[in-house]
């Protein structure tokens, strides 16, 4: 394992202009998909760049938002929607938010019960699972306008349950949720890792479904601020997008995974034992994962040459286009919002001083619907669906 503050030991500041703030306050929820931050803190990325970061813990998604809007954090490691949310209203105080860039792609999942799992084993489809309980279903996620409720909500449209109508929607903390779950409190629940590994562990239900067989390497977490502090500290802001870019290219070394999955499962960090933790933030996803009902299962990505952190105006789009879907906006320019929030220049601006390329648009996936997501006329896109509120 390397040790911490190895890389940093002597490293120099590299980034053009001192930053305006140099001690960081940043925060994150207890979840793998945290691994650049702890990365970055660790091996002190930051110091490359003039940065001394100091990572807060924070028990839930509505914590890191009212603690950004206050301006206790500094950034955080954060749900998309959850930037997306708090720009539109809709997610808590309106406030003019910022996405730096995204941190990772894919390695959330969603579980069932053992009892429902066991039903849609039995008849194949959750329709009919679901009318085996006898009452409304009641499905967690963890944050109203956050990536989970949007995949929740759409894997249940394709299999024609109604998110709004059919079931019971709840919020809860991603750490809460395999107690719940064990209470009988859930039916089933969408979460990043590693909460639904060890609901399975203990025996509280079983991963039916990853995310990325809902939208193969999808947007996940993203590097979220207000407005306020990229305009106020714009260096600042572009150094800490090189600290993390420089902690996600560290992540892509498969060896590299591990380390970090023993500092994740360390009590400051997640608290969950390291084998709960290391076998889904592999760079290769084990043998008795890798398959799923909807098609291959791929693992959390971190840099992949740079591929996964773009923040590109039109994933955010696609979340617009949701909220539009279930009835939480009315029409609006989806993409000068998005581009008003994705900070495309700053970005660039980091990227190229690190000799990292930026990606040209991806071929436009297809969902686990079957549908194209096809961003050339987003409001025919968002009323296309045929379940919709």
């Amino acid at each position: 394992m390397n040790e911490p503050s190895s890389l940093a030991a002597n490293a120099k500041p590299r980034a053009a202009g001192a930053p305006e703030k140099t001690h960081l306050r940043l925060g994150y929820v207890a979840l793998t998909d945290a691994a650049p931050l702890v990365a970055a803190k660790m091996l002190e990325f930051g110091h490359a760049y003039g940065l001394t970061l100091e990572l807060c813990r924070q028990p839930s998604w509505a914590a890191v938002r009212d603690k950004l809007l206050c301006g206790e954090l500094d950034a955080a490691h954060a749900l998309y929607g959850l930037a997306y949310g708090v720009q539109l209203g809709i997610g808590g105080p309106q406030a003019d938010m910022a996405v730096l860039m995204v941190l990772n792609r894919n390695g959330q999942a969603i579980t069932l019960s053992n009892r429902l799992a066991d039903a849609l084993d039995e008849h194949r489809t959750l329709h009919d699972a679901l009318a085996t309980l006898g009452r409304k279903p009641v499905f967690a996620q963890t944050f109203p306008t956050g990536t989970h409720a949007m995949w929740l909500y759409y894997w249940l449209a394709s299999e024609r349950v109604h998110p709004l109508r059919d079931i019971e929607s709840v919020v809860i903390p991603p750490p809460q949720m395999g107690d719940a779950l064990t209470a009988g409190q859930l039916d089933g629940f969408c979460a990043g890792e590693p909460w639904n590994a060890a609901a399975q562990a203990r025996h509280a239900g079983r991963t039916v479904l990853f995310t990325s067989e809902i939208w193969p390497d999808h947007p996940e977490k993203v590097l979220a601020a207000t407005r306020e502090f990229v305009t106020r500290h714009p260096r600042t802001a572009r150094a800490l997008v090189q600290t993390m870019l420089d902690a996600c290219r560290w992540l892509d070394d498969p060896g590299h995974r591990d380390d970090t999955a023993q500092w994740l499962a360390q009590p400051e960090f997640i608290g969950v034992p390291h084998e709960l933790i290391a076998p889904r933030l592999a760079a290769v996803l084990p043998d008795d994962v890798r398959e799923g009902v909807y098609g291959k299962r791929l693992p959390v990505r971190f840099f992949d040459g740079g591929n996964v952190n773009y923040p590109r105006p039109s994933d955010g789009a696609w979340f617009l286009t949701q909220y539009r879907r279930w009835g939480l906006i009315d029409t609006v320019d989806y993409l000068a919002v998005a581009a008003a929030i994705n900070q495309t220049a700053l970005y660039r601006e980091a990227a190229a001083a690190m000799q990292i390329a930026v990606p040209s648009h991806d071929a436009s996936p297809v969902l686990v619907d079957g549908r194209l997501w096809d961003d050339s006329d987003l409001e025919a896109y968002a009323q296309g669906f045929d379940i919709h509120v």
